[in-house]
């Protein structure tokens, strides 16, 4: 399946709060849908944040701790454990098309999504792969804790170092996924309730800088134009009308109370 035989937009890291990318990745779904409009972002999230999988308990939060450093938190449409987005630490990307341009099967769309992201990890001079067998899960709340499974969690030197998520929504798939630059272990941990040690954090959990030590910014060049190359995509935007509906659709669904804290296992 040649994803590159279509029509995409390559959006380059922009800065967003937290509920206002998770907007971002529903509106572009909907162009994708409507329009066929494909897209491929990479941003990063002002203030950091933690993002909550779908059916995540908000009792596996530590909202005082949250508060108190200033990290917003908001609830994926994805399920898996939290990810603590941190703003120098964490680069996001996000790809979505028609879903009928993508293999049925989920493990062969993740790999065909994720190819991208192994490109940029090998032109930072990273040997990564999907990891080869599942890894036992060390704490459950948190996404680079959890069991690593073969679809979708990327490693490298045995650690996980990018994981990654994708639904089906008005018939598009969107795929969005974190690659760690650099780690701060000490607020992704402290974003939990009970969380595991800091060694055993670090003894599951690589980044970017450590094994590349180079700079975030061109870090994220080269996930950008590992997306670039891969869809063939031309530099674009947001249209005004989807950053109107955005701002809407943050406001009014994944900044709100009922969403981030209203959700059970």
């Amino acid at each position: 399946m040649d994803l590159a035989n279509r029509e995409w937009r390559l959006i380059t890291e922009e800065t967003w709060r937290g509920p206002t990318n998770m907007a971002l990745d529903e509106v572009a779904a909907r162009t994708a849908a409507v329009d066929g409009l494909r897209t491929a972002r990479v941003y990063r999230w002002g203030p950091s944040t933690l993002s909550l999988g779908y059916n995540q308990a908000p009792e596996s939060v530590n909202w005082e701790f949250c508060e108190d450093d200033g990290i917003t938190v908001t609830r994926r449409p994805t399920g898996g454990g939290g990810i603590y987005h941190d703003y120098t630490g964490d680069i996001s990307y996000t790809v979505v098309a028609p879903a009928d341009e993508l293999p049925g099967d989920l493990m062969d769309a993740y790999h065909a999504l994720c190819r991208p992201i192994l490109d940029a990890l090998s032109r930072m001079g990273i040997d990564a792969d999907y990891v080869a067998e599942s890894m036992p899960e060390i704490h459950r709340p948190a996404c680079y804790l959890r069991e690593l499974h073969p679809a979708h969690d990327i490693v490298a030197d045995g650690k996980k170092i990018s994981g990654n998520a994708q639904y089906r929504q008005r018939d598009a798939v969107i795929q969005h996924g974190s690659l760690s630059y650099s780690l701060a272990t000490d607020r992704h941990l402290g974003a939990f309730s009970d969380p595991p040690a800091p060694e055993t954090f670090e003894n599951r959990v690589t980044s970017i800088r450590e094994l590349a030590g180079i700079t975030r910014d061109e870090a994220v060049s080269a996930v950008e134009d590992a997306l670039a190359d891969w869809a063939d995509a031309d530099p674009g935007a947001w249209t005004d009308t989807e950053l109107v509906d955005a701002r809407d659709l943050a406001a009014e669904k994944y900044a709100t109370d009922a969403w981030t804290r209203g959700k059970t296992t």
